[in-house]
């Protein structure tokens, strides 16, 4: 049987690594990095550093491999992803072959930013490869970008006893604010999805890289701030090749707009 650790590692940060993270990759004998190409080299760098904070078993090997990209030519959304996690698994499954081929030991690990379970797929993908191979799966939980984005802005991510709705940008961009929502926290956002609400009627807490060395980090009321989110993301993406961010819009409510003044 061969063990698969899905090790959440927070948002980049070394020192957001839990104990129980650091531990599981001592225990592997193989830690898979993906490469995604030279713009996102940051990335790849980042899963380095970490490894080399964390892993102090010499017997662990730590091996990069190149992430299949998805083809934009397949018009339907899902369609597209769900090709790419069969590329992404066949890469995966054949690493791990040739690992034990070379008598390699049974335990591979694979770093995931933030938490496996929360808008990554990590473990869809794993659950194509166990189709082919003798996988038994370890999830260890790791810090979410949600998480960070509210400490870094010192907010509690619910009002007083209300829900959160957690979603994408294209959710928002393409069927608007969720129904009887209150607070909506926008992950995996390709860029100003805000942009379409009705901008007077929010207040947006908004990071960059959050967590990381070069956390940007704006809020105020959405009509107020929207343009500057744009333009400071646009600079920071052209700046690095990539960028990872997050937002969280709270509907403003008559009477409490001091509250959502930090």
């Amino acid at each position: 049987m061969i063990t698969l650790s899905l090790i959440g590692i927070g948002t980049g940060n070394p020192d957001h690594v839990t104990a129980q993270a650091a531990q599981a990759m001592n225990m592997a004998d193989l830690i898979l990095i993906p490469l995604k190409g030279d713009n996102k080299s940051d990335l790849a760098g980042l899963r380095q550093a970490i490894c080399e904070s964390c892993v102090t078993n010499p017997a662990t090997r730590i091996e990069g491999f190149d992430l299949p990209v998805r083809d934009l030519a397949t018009p339907d959304y899902l369609t597209r992803v769900n090709d790419w996690h069969d590329a992404i698994a066949d890469v995966w499954r054949d690493r791990i072959a040739a690992h034990l081929n070379q008598g390699g030991g049974p335990h591979v690990a694979l770093l995931v930013w933030g938490d496996p379970s929360l808008y990554d797929s990590t473990l869809r993908i794993a659950a194509r490869v166990r189709r082919d191979l003798p996988l038994s799966l370890d999830v260890i939980p790791g810090l979410t970008s949600i998480q960070v984005l509210c400490a870094a802005h010192a907010i509690p991510l619910n009002d007083l006893g209300a829900p959160v709705v957690i979603t994408t940008g294209r959710q928002l961009r393409d069927a608007g604010w969720p129904a009887a929502a209150d607070t909506v926290v926008v992950m995996l956002d390709s860029g100003g999805a805000f942009a379409t609400l009705n901008m007077a009627h929010y207040h947006i807490w908004w990071g960059g890289y959050v967590g990381m060395q070069n956390q940007i980090l704006i809020c105020g009321p959405l009509a107020e701030v929207a343009a500057r989110i744009q333009e400071t993301r646009a600079r920071a993406k052209a700046e690095h090749g990539w960028i990872m961010d997050i937002y969280l819009l709270r509907r403003i409510k008559e009477g409490d707009n001091a509250a959502h003044h930090p």
